[in-house]
């Protein structure tokens, strides 16, 4: 899904910077221009980092 109209972000780009070691909304965007332009997709932006860092520090059940 498109996070970042202006500039076509979707949120699994999001979430590969979240991977790659990005922690934040500014970490995001020095990788990504999301959230550069018109500003209406930060909320979402820092949505998806938020709870893909969430996620990833859950324990997995075995």
């Amino acid at each position: 899904m498109y996070i970042c109209v202006c500039h076509a972000i979707s949120d699994r780009q999001i979430r590969e910077a979240v991977d790659k070691g990005a922690a934040s909304l500014l970490d995001v965007q020095m990788r990504l221009p999301v959230a550069s332009c018109c500003g209406r997709c930060e909320d979402s932006a820092r949505e998806v980092i938020e709870s893909h860092i969430e996620s990833a520090n859950r324990p997995v059940a075995a």
